[in-house]
């Protein structure tokens, strides 16, 4: 069909008229629904940063403050209580010990320079200020195999650190340094966290001062063996808020700028995961550093699993046992002389309750024994072979490595 100039031309108007029409309506529409009106606010707006929690679980409200957001508060609050800690070490020297060999010493030469016995190791860790006459919390890694440290303020101050007391077993250590009038962070409580609330970290990665990050708690209570260091005795907070080397000591924060934890681990094979001590026993480990100089741990001598169908298989052609339950934490293996051993307990046994309280998980009953004191006697309910039985088991110290 053949159309003359007059009819184009009119429906090139009707197509324009409608297109106008129908963006005017949209925008008329949008202006009128007050929830597009707040989304077109939110959207519209600059980045928001005025909101900070206004609940313990890290609900965001507005202030109204300028260019001041709840991460800026934290950060303002405890920043200051941040040190850097640089620690150096001797180690022995490899090639020197190689080079013992009369055939290497001859191939090398007698009359070479003699190759050091020892080399210098250079670390740098984070850690934060607990009181204001000096006293700081790290991570035992941080300061291992050292008396003193180099700790650098966030005002610039450079103060040489006494290392009070180490615990390889949890990775904390204590710092004092010779100073006043510090600032200092608040501890708050990780007892309640909840996957995907705020979590902010503050610390030195890579040796770049005062760095900050944030994410959110991804998990709690990540056993040690989760985390890939079985031979601590930790339950983790497990975070997303990056944590790379140099950031292990500081503090991880909740949304009203307080301890929840203290930064430690990586997972090598890990992308946007961290783990942190919990507060209350990095908190308690400290105390006892600063107090007595070491931490003694109540012991067992048990190894558990967290039971489920496939689980319980491969434990009963393992350990040549015959687990029956799907559910529940079984004994796996217990430690001859230990004090497991001694009070009744065998592998194959499904825990129940550790003094009275009800456990589901493994990590439940290593925070109720790690709660107790060396030579407290615990109650430990067990189903063995479908009857309900409970042993008394008087906890002993846990062995110091060798």
């Amino acid at each position: 069909m053949k159309l003359s100039l007059k009819q184009l031309a009119i429906y090139v108007f009707l197509l324009a008229f409608g297109c106008g029409a129908g963006l005017f309506g949209s925008r008329y529409f949008l202006l009128k629904n007050s929830s597009f009106q707040q989304l077109r606010n939110v959207t519209m707006a600059s980045p928001p940063e005025s909101v900070v929690p206004n609940s313990s679980n890290g609900a965001i409200g507005a202030t109204g403050g300028d260019n001041v957001n709840f991460i800026a508060t934290a950060v303002q609050k405890v920043g200051p209580a941040v040190v850097r800690i640089n620690a150096t070490r001797k180690v022995a020297n490899p090639i020197s010990d190689a080079l013992k060999n009369p055939l290497l010493r001859r191939f090398f030469g007698e009359d070479e320079q003699p190759i050091p016995q020892e080399r210098i190791e250079r670390g740098t860790g984070s850690g934060f200020i607990l009181s204001e006459d000096g006293e700081l919390l790290t991570n035992a890694h941080v300061v291992a195999d050292t008396d003193t440290v180099q700790v650098t303020l966030k005002d610039g101050r450079s103060l040489e650190g006494k290392v009070v007391g180490v615990d390889s077993v949890t990775d904390v250590a204590v710092v004092k340094i010779k100073a006043d009038h510090l600032p200092t962070v608040k501890l708050g409580n990780s007892q309640n966290l909840i996957p995907g609330q705020w979590a902010i970290a503050i610390g030195n990665p890579l040796g770049l001062d005062n760095t900050v990050t944030i994410g959110i708690v991804s998990a709690t209570d990540r056993t040690s063996t989760q985390v890939g260091v079985p031979d601590k005795r930790v339950s983790f907070i497990q975070t997303d808020a990056a944590i790379n080397p140099g950031n292990s000591g500081g503090p991880l924060l909740n949304a009203q700028g307080e301890v929840i934890g203290v930064n430690t681990a990586i997972r090598a094979d890990a992308q946007g995961l961290g783990f942190a001590i919990p507060i209350e026993t990095a908190a308690r480990i400290a105390n006892e550093l600063f107090t007595k100089g070491r931490v003694q741990h109540p012991f067992l001598g048990i190894e558990m699993a967290d039971l489920s169908p496939i689980r319980k298989q491969q434990i009963n052609q393992e350990k040549q046992i015959n687990i029956q339950q799907e559910a529940g934490i079984v004994i796996k293996e217990v430690t001859e002389d230990s004090p497991a051993k001694r009070g009744g307990l065998l592998p194959g046994d499904v825990i129940q309750k550790v003094n009275g309280k009800p456990v589901k998980t493994s990590a439940q009953v290593q925070k109720l024994v790690e709660s107790t004191t060396v030579g407290d006697i615990l109650a430990i309910e067990v189903n063995r072979s479908g009857k309900i039985q409970t042993f008394k088991v008087q906890s002993g110290a846990y062995p110091e490595r060798k």
